[in-house]
């Protein structure tokens, strides 16, 4: 079972149970993670932008740390996953 980079409505993990890695759901799912990742470096970079500036305000802070806690959720969901498939 791989875990997917998203969960169900209700908050949920959802899973993938195929064998077939190109499946078209499973080069879906590799497609998000891809992106999370991507978007993941691009927060990472922003973060440290802010907390560098000492005149950044408490509003600008709170942005950087909301994203990133979004972002480090989506990233240990990706490590798990692949730590699942080996």
């Amino acid at each position: 079972m791989r875990l997917l980079p998203w969960t169900g409505a209700d908050g949920k993990p959802c899973y993938l149970s195929t064998d077939d890695p190109h499946s078209l759901l499973s080069r879906l799912a590799d497609d998000v993670e891809e992106a999370q990742l991507a978007s993941a470096e691009q927060v990472l970079a922003g973060a440290k932008t802010v907390l560098a500036d000492p005149k950044a305000g408490e509003r600008a802070v709170r942005f950087a740390l909301t994203r990133t806690v979004e972002s480090l959720g989506d990233a240990l969901r990706i490590a798990v996953s692949r730590a699942d498939r080996t």
